[in-house]
Protein backbone atom coordinates (compact mmCIF):
# COMPACT_ATOMS: atom_id res chain seq x y z
CA UNK A 1 0.00 0.00 0.00
CA UNK A 2 2.75 2.22 0.85
CA UNK A 3 4.21 1.33 -2.28
CA UNK A 4 0.82 2.75 -3.94
CA UNK A 5 0.80 5.73 -2.12
CA UNK A 6 4.02 6.99 -3.44
CA UNK A 7 3.01 5.83 -7.30
CA UNK A 8 -0.14 8.40 -6.70
CA UNK A 9 2.36 11.44 -5.32
CA UNK A 10 4.85 10.55 -8.46
CA UNK A 11 1.93 10.33 -10.53
CA UNK A 12 1.14 14.07 -9.56
CA UNK A 13 4.45 15.48 -10.46
CA UNK A 14 4.62 13.58 -13.48
CA UNK A 15 1.61 15.02 -14.45
CA UNK A 16 2.26 18.45 -13.30
CA UNK A 17 5.67 17.97 -15.59
CA UNK A 18 3.98 16.63 -18.52
CA UNK A 19 1.89 19.73 -18.21
CA UNK A 20 4.57 22.34 -18.17
CA UNK A 21 5.96 20.76 -21.26
CA UNK A 22 3.11 21.06 -23.59
CA UNK A 23 2.35 24.32 -22.74
CA UNK A 24 4.77 26.22 -21.69
CA UNK A 25 7.67 24.52 -24.41
CA UNK A 26 5.18 22.86 -26.51
CA UNK A 27 3.09 25.50 -26.58
CA UNK A 28 5.39 27.83 -27.82
CA UNK A 29 4.61 26.49 -31.23
CA UNK A 30 0.93 25.44 -30.88
CA UNK A 31 -0.70 28.83 -30.03
CA UNK A 32 1.76 31.26 -30.94
CA UNK A 33 2.10 32.45 -34.21
CA UNK A 34 5.88 33.03 -36.45
CA UNK A 35 7.39 36.29 -37.16
CA UNK A 36 6.62 37.62 -40.52
CA UNK A 37 8.93 36.76 -43.30
CA UNK A 38 9.87 38.82 -46.07
CA UNK A 39 7.31 38.55 -48.48
CA UNK A 40 9.17 38.34 -51.90
CA UNK A 41 13.03 37.19 -51.45
CA UNK A 42 15.64 37.55 -54.21
CA UNK A 43 18.24 35.93 -52.66
CA UNK A 44 20.40 33.21 -54.81
CA UNK A 45 19.87 30.14 -53.36
CA UNK A 46 22.07 26.50 -54.15
CA UNK A 47 19.29 23.62 -53.50
CA UNK A 48 21.43 20.52 -52.64
CA UNK A 49 20.50 16.93 -52.93
CA UNK A 50 22.70 14.28 -52.10
CA UNK A 51 21.54 10.79 -53.50
CA UNK A 52 22.97 7.13 -53.37
CA UNK A 53 21.19 4.63 -55.39
CA UNK A 54 18.40 6.92 -56.21
CA UNK A 55 18.03 6.76 -59.62
CA UNK A 56 14.28 6.23 -59.64
CA UNK A 57 13.13 8.85 -56.77
CA UNK A 58 15.08 11.45 -58.80
CA UNK A 59 12.68 10.50 -61.44
CA UNK A 60 9.91 11.43 -59.48
CA UNK A 61 10.62 13.82 -57.57
CA UNK A 62 13.64 16.02 -59.18
CA UNK A 63 10.83 18.11 -61.83
CA UNK A 64 9.34 19.26 -58.38
CA UNK A 65 12.16 20.95 -57.43
CA UNK A 66 13.44 22.35 -60.65
CA UNK A 67 9.91 23.89 -61.83
CA UNK A 68 10.63 25.50 -57.99
CA UNK A 69 8.80 29.64 -59.03
CA UNK A 70 12.11 31.59 -58.11
CA UNK A 71 14.13 33.43 -60.23
CA UNK A 72 17.44 32.69 -59.12
CA UNK A 73 18.56 29.11 -57.85
CA UNK A 74 20.64 26.36 -58.75
CA UNK A 75 20.29 23.02 -58.12
CA UNK A 76 23.57 20.79 -57.04
CA UNK A 77 23.40 16.89 -57.50
CA UNK A 78 25.91 14.96 -55.53
CA UNK A 79 26.29 11.59 -56.84
CA UNK A 80 27.86 9.99 -53.93
CA UNK A 81 29.48 6.63 -55.42
CA UNK A 82 26.03 4.99 -56.53
CA UNK A 83 26.25 1.77 -58.50
CA UNK A 84 22.39 2.21 -59.58
CA UNK A 85 21.58 4.73 -62.72
CA UNK A 86 21.43 7.79 -60.86
CA UNK A 87 23.93 9.25 -62.30
CA UNK A 88 22.91 8.87 -65.76
CA UNK A 89 19.33 10.26 -64.41
CA UNK A 90 21.34 13.24 -63.17
CA UNK A 91 23.07 14.02 -66.21
CA UNK A 92 19.88 13.50 -68.57
CA UNK A 93 17.81 15.98 -66.04
CA UNK A 94 21.09 18.29 -66.59
CA UNK A 95 21.48 18.28 -70.30
CA UNK A 96 17.77 20.22 -70.76
CA UNK A 97 18.32 22.26 -67.58
CA UNK A 98 21.40 24.86 -66.70
CA UNK A 99 20.79 25.27 -63.32
CA UNK A 100 21.78 22.09 -62.74
CA UNK A 101 25.53 21.31 -61.21
CA UNK A 102 26.75 17.51 -60.58
CA UNK A 103 29.41 16.15 -58.07
CA UNK A 104 29.98 12.89 -58.96
CA UNK A 105 31.98 11.55 -55.39
CA UNK A 106 34.03 8.46 -56.29
CA UNK A 107 34.42 5.91 -53.52
CA UNK A 108 36.75 6.90 -50.21
CA UNK A 109 37.99 4.67 -47.84
CA UNK A 110 37.96 6.43 -45.20
CA UNK A 111 34.80 8.15 -45.31
CA UNK A 112 32.74 4.90 -46.60
CA UNK A 113 29.40 4.91 -45.86
CA UNK A 114 29.38 8.85 -44.53
CA UNK A 115 27.13 10.98 -46.19
CA UNK A 116 28.65 13.96 -44.65
CA UNK A 117 31.67 13.75 -47.38
CA UNK A 118 29.45 14.16 -50.30
CA UNK A 119 27.45 16.92 -49.00
CA UNK A 120 30.64 18.67 -48.27
CA UNK A 121 32.19 18.59 -51.40
CA UNK A 122 28.43 19.73 -52.91
CA UNK A 123 28.47 22.37 -50.34
CA UNK A 124 32.22 23.70 -51.65
CA UNK A 125 30.75 23.50 -55.30
CA UNK A 126 27.82 25.36 -54.46
CA UNK A 127 27.91 28.83 -56.07
CA UNK A 128 25.62 30.60 -53.52
CA UNK A 129 25.73 31.39 -49.72
CA UNK A 130 22.06 30.51 -49.06
CA UNK A 131 22.23 26.39 -49.15
CA UNK A 132 18.29 24.61 -49.17
CA UNK A 133 18.67 20.90 -48.70
CA UNK A 134 16.12 18.43 -49.38
CA UNK A 135 16.39 14.23 -50.03
CA UNK A 136 15.92 12.56 -53.36
CA UNK A 137 13.13 10.94 -52.07
CA UNK A 138 11.81 14.41 -51.31
CA UNK A 139 9.19 16.47 -52.95
CA UNK A 140 7.65 20.03 -52.08
CA UNK A 141 4.44 20.15 -51.84
CA UNK A 142 4.10 24.08 -53.33
CA UNK A 143 5.96 25.36 -56.20
CA UNK A 144 6.68 27.84 -53.41
CA UNK A 145 8.94 26.18 -51.55
CA UNK A 146 11.85 27.76 -52.20
CA UNK A 147 10.63 31.38 -51.50
CA UNK A 148 9.03 30.29 -48.58
CA UNK A 149 12.35 28.73 -46.95
CA UNK A 150 14.68 31.72 -48.27
CA UNK A 151 12.23 34.56 -47.03
CA UNK A 152 13.20 33.50 -43.24
CA UNK A 153 16.83 34.59 -44.06
CA UNK A 154 17.98 38.25 -42.90
CA UNK A 155 20.82 39.40 -41.46
CA UNK A 156 20.65 37.97 -38.20
CA UNK A 157 19.53 34.11 -39.71
CA UNK A 158 21.77 31.58 -40.56
CA UNK A 159 19.66 28.46 -40.06
CA UNK A 160 16.29 27.73 -41.14
CA UNK A 161 14.22 24.92 -39.69
CA UNK A 162 11.67 23.29 -41.77
CA UNK A 163 9.12 20.61 -41.62
CA UNK A 164 9.49 17.68 -43.53
CA UNK A 165 6.18 15.14 -43.43
CA UNK A 166 5.59 11.52 -44.76
CA UNK A 167 3.15 11.18 -47.08
CA UNK A 168 -0.29 9.87 -46.02
CA UNK A 169 -1.11 6.35 -46.40
CA UNK A 170 -5.14 5.10 -45.98
CA UNK A 171 -5.67 1.75 -43.89
CA UNK A 172 -2.32 1.99 -42.54
CA UNK A 173 -1.54 1.96 -38.65
CA UNK A 174 2.02 1.74 -39.55
CA UNK A 175 1.93 4.77 -41.73
CA UNK A 176 -0.28 6.98 -38.84
CA UNK A 177 2.68 5.75 -36.43
CA UNK A 178 5.72 7.08 -38.64
CA UNK A 179 3.70 10.53 -38.92
CA UNK A 180 3.00 10.56 -35.55
CA UNK A 181 6.45 10.07 -34.54
CA UNK A 182 7.71 12.85 -37.51
CA UNK A 183 4.71 15.34 -35.91
CA UNK A 184 5.97 15.03 -32.25
CA UNK A 185 10.10 15.01 -33.51
CA UNK A 186 9.01 18.27 -35.25
CA UNK A 187 6.83 19.61 -32.93
CA UNK A 188 9.70 19.28 -30.11
CA UNK A 189 12.01 21.10 -32.44
CA UNK A 190 9.97 23.74 -33.58
CA UNK A 191 9.17 24.34 -30.21
CA UNK A 192 12.59 24.66 -28.40
CA UNK A 193 13.74 26.80 -30.97
CA UNK A 194 11.32 29.04 -30.54
CA UNK A 195 12.03 29.11 -26.81
CA UNK A 196 15.70 30.10 -27.66
CA UNK A 197 17.26 26.64 -27.48
CA UNK A 198 17.18 25.01 -31.10
CA UNK A 199 18.93 21.46 -30.80
CA UNK A 200 18.27 19.71 -34.69
CA UNK A 201 16.70 19.86 -37.94
CA UNK A 202 16.06 17.61 -40.45
CA UNK A 203 17.74 17.13 -43.91
CA UNK A 204 14.43 16.19 -45.66
CA UNK A 205 13.73 20.62 -45.43
CA UNK A 206 16.31 22.50 -44.02
CA UNK A 207 18.57 25.76 -45.01
CA UNK A 208 21.21 27.49 -43.26
CA UNK A 209 24.32 29.73 -44.97
CA UNK A 210 27.95 28.54 -46.60
CA UNK A 211 29.51 30.83 -44.57
CA UNK A 212 27.71 29.59 -41.22
CA UNK A 213 28.54 26.15 -42.92
CA UNK A 214 32.16 26.77 -42.56
CA UNK A 215 32.28 28.98 -39.15
CA UNK A 216 31.70 25.79 -37.29
CA UNK A 217 34.06 24.14 -40.04
CA UNK A 218 31.58 22.13 -41.11
CA UNK A 219 30.89 18.69 -39.98
CA UNK A 220 34.39 18.54 -38.79
CA UNK A 221 33.78 17.82 -35.18
CA UNK A 222 31.34 14.81 -36.20
CA UNK A 223 33.01 13.54 -39.29
CA UNK A 224 33.78 10.19 -37.32
CA UNK A 225 29.58 9.88 -36.59
CA UNK A 226 28.33 8.45 -39.82
CA UNK A 227 24.77 9.78 -39.35
CA UNK A 228 23.54 13.19 -38.38
CA UNK A 229 24.84 15.62 -41.07
CA UNK A 230 21.28 17.32 -40.20
CA UNK A 231 20.70 17.22 -36.04
CA UNK A 232 24.29 17.40 -35.42
CA UNK A 233 25.34 20.45 -37.66
CA UNK A 234 21.79 21.73 -36.38
CA UNK A 235 22.91 21.53 -32.49
CA UNK A 236 26.46 22.41 -32.95
CA UNK A 237 26.09 25.13 -35.50
CA UNK A 238 22.29 27.18 -34.07
CA UNK A 239 22.06 29.54 -31.24
CA UNK A 240 18.93 31.73 -30.10
CA UNK A 241 19.93 34.72 -32.04
CA UNK A 242 20.47 32.80 -35.95
CA UNK A 243 17.78 30.55 -35.72
CA UNK A 244 14.54 30.64 -37.49
CA UNK A 245 11.52 28.21 -38.41
CA UNK A 246 9.52 28.25 -41.19
CA UNK A 247 6.06 26.46 -41.18
CA UNK A 248 4.01 28.08 -43.75
CA UNK A 249 2.08 25.42 -45.92
CA UNK A 250 3.75 25.86 -48.87
CA UNK A 251 7.43 25.51 -47.69
CA UNK A 252 6.52 21.79 -46.49
CA UNK A 253 8.14 18.61 -47.71
CA UNK A 254 6.70 15.02 -48.29
CA UNK A 255 8.63 11.97 -48.69
CA UNK A 256 8.02 8.33 -48.91
CA UNK A 257 7.22 6.51 -45.64
CA UNK A 258 8.87 3.11 -44.95
CA UNK A 259 6.14 0.52 -45.55
CA UNK A 260 7.29 -2.36 -42.70
CA UNK A 261 8.19 -2.20 -39.77
CA UNK A 262 11.37 -3.35 -39.43
CA UNK A 263 12.82 -1.15 -42.31
CA UNK A 264 11.45 1.86 -40.63
CA UNK A 265 12.78 0.48 -36.78
CA UNK A 266 16.01 0.39 -38.77
CA UNK A 267 16.15 4.05 -40.06
CA UNK A 268 14.37 5.57 -36.53
CA UNK A 269 17.52 3.40 -34.71
CA UNK A 270 19.97 4.89 -37.08
CA UNK A 271 18.19 8.62 -36.09
CA UNK A 272 18.98 8.00 -32.06
CA UNK A 273 21.92 6.98 -32.40
CA UNK A 274 22.92 10.49 -32.96
CA UNK A 275 20.76 12.14 -29.92
CA UNK A 276 23.69 11.17 -27.37
CA UNK A 277 26.01 13.54 -29.14
CA UNK A 278 23.43 16.24 -28.46
CA UNK A 279 24.53 19.11 -25.82
CA UNK A 280 23.99 18.30 -22.49
CA UNK A 281 21.22 20.94 -21.82
CA UNK A 282 19.29 19.49 -24.59
CA UNK A 283 19.89 15.80 -23.42
CA UNK A 284 18.76 16.38 -20.31
CA UNK A 285 15.80 17.99 -21.84
CA UNK A 286 14.83 15.35 -24.11
CA UNK A 287 15.46 12.54 -21.33
CA UNK A 288 13.40 14.48 -19.14
CA UNK A 289 9.89 14.99 -21.28
CA UNK A 290 10.61 10.98 -22.72
CA UNK A 291 11.43 9.79 -19.04
CA UNK A 292 8.16 11.75 -17.61
CA UNK A 293 5.93 10.33 -20.77
CA UNK A 294 7.17 6.88 -20.02
CA UNK A 295 6.23 6.97 -16.06
CA UNK A 296 2.76 8.73 -16.81
CA UNK A 297 1.70 5.11 -18.37
CA UNK A 298 3.39 2.80 -16.26
CA UNK A 299 2.32 4.96 -13.23
CA UNK A 300 -1.78 5.40 -14.50
CA UNK A 301 -1.78 1.69 -15.71
CA UNK A 302 -0.41 0.42 -12.27
CA UNK A 303 -2.61 2.60 -10.27
CA UNK A 304 -5.79 1.50 -12.23
CA UNK A 305 -5.27 -2.04 -12.34
CA UNK A 306 -4.86 -2.29 -7.80
CA UNK A 307 -7.70 0.29 -8.26
CA UNK A 308 -5.97 2.72 -6.03
CA UNK A 309 -7.10 6.08 -5.74
CA UNK A 310 -9.16 5.70 -8.81
CA UNK A 311 -11.02 8.88 -8.71
CA UNK A 312 -7.81 11.40 -8.23
CA UNK A 313 -5.79 9.00 -11.25
CA UNK A 314 -8.80 9.37 -13.40
CA UNK A 315 -8.97 12.54 -12.73
CA UNK A 316 -5.09 13.15 -13.56
CA UNK A 317 -5.41 10.83 -16.80
CA UNK A 318 -8.08 12.99 -18.11
CA UNK A 319 -6.35 16.65 -17.25
CA UNK A 320 -3.26 14.99 -19.34
CA UNK A 321 -5.55 14.20 -21.87
CA UNK A 322 -6.87 17.49 -22.34
CA UNK A 323 -3.80 18.94 -22.12
CA UNK A 324 -2.00 16.81 -24.66
CA UNK A 325 -4.90 16.79 -27.36
CA UNK A 326 -5.13 20.70 -27.29
CA UNK A 327 -1.36 20.73 -27.39
CA UNK A 328 -1.34 18.31 -30.70
CA UNK A 329 -4.58 19.66 -31.77
CA UNK A 330 -3.15 23.03 -32.56
CA UNK A 331 0.37 21.94 -33.64
CA UNK A 332 -0.74 19.42 -36.24
CA UNK A 333 -3.38 22.28 -37.37
CA UNK A 334 -0.55 23.81 -38.54
CA UNK A 335 1.71 20.89 -39.81
CA UNK A 336 -1.75 19.53 -41.52
CA UNK A 337 -1.87 16.25 -39.77
CA UNK A 338 -5.15 16.67 -38.19
CA UNK A 339 -6.29 13.32 -39.06
CA UNK A 340 -3.59 11.82 -36.30
CA UNK A 341 -5.25 13.49 -33.50
CA UNK A 342 -7.87 10.92 -33.04
CA UNK A 343 -5.96 8.11 -32.95
CA UNK A 344 -3.27 10.12 -30.12
CA UNK A 345 -3.61 7.78 -27.24
CA UNK A 346 -3.03 4.86 -29.08
CA UNK A 347 0.00 6.22 -31.14
CA UNK A 348 1.91 7.65 -28.24
CA UNK A 349 1.63 3.94 -26.15
CA UNK A 350 3.01 2.54 -29.24
CA UNK A 351 5.70 5.15 -30.10
CA UNK A 352 6.89 5.10 -26.45
CA UNK A 353 6.95 1.31 -26.57
CA UNK A 354 9.27 1.64 -30.01
CA UNK A 355 11.54 4.15 -28.66
CA UNK A 356 12.06 2.18 -25.63
CA UNK A 357 12.98 -0.63 -27.93
CA UNK A 358 15.17 1.21 -29.87
CA UNK A 359 17.16 2.43 -26.99
CA UNK A 360 17.65 -1.17 -25.74
CA UNK A 361 18.62 -2.45 -29.49
CA UNK A 362 21.03 0.50 -29.93
CA UNK A 363 23.04 -0.25 -26.60
CA UNK A 364 23.37 -4.21 -27.37
CA UNK A 365 24.30 -2.93 -31.10
CA UNK A 366 25.39 -0.67 -33.10
CA UNK A 367 22.86 0.72 -36.07
CA UNK A 368 23.76 0.56 -39.82
CA UNK A 369 24.07 4.35 -41.54
CA UNK A 370 24.02 5.79 -45.11
CA UNK A 371 22.88 3.18 -47.17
Amino acid sequence: MIILDIAIYTLIVVVLIQAFFYLHIFGKFAFRNSKKAVKNPTTPVSVIICAKNEAENLKTFLPSVIQQDYKNFEVVLINDASHDDTLEVMESFSKVNQHIKIVNVEPVETFWGNKKYPLTLGIKAAKHNVLLFIDADCKPVSKYWIKDMVSNFNSQTSIVLGYGAYSKVKNSFLNKLIRFETLHTAISYLSLAKLGMPYMGVGRNLAYTKAQFFKVNGFMKHMHIRSGDDDLFVNEAATNSNTRICVSTDSFTTSLPKTSFKSWFKQKRRHVSTAKHYKLNHKITLAFFYTSSFLFWVLSITLLTFWHFPIYVIALIVIRFIITFVTYGFSAKKLNEKDLILFLPFLEIFLIISQMAIFINNIISKPKHWK
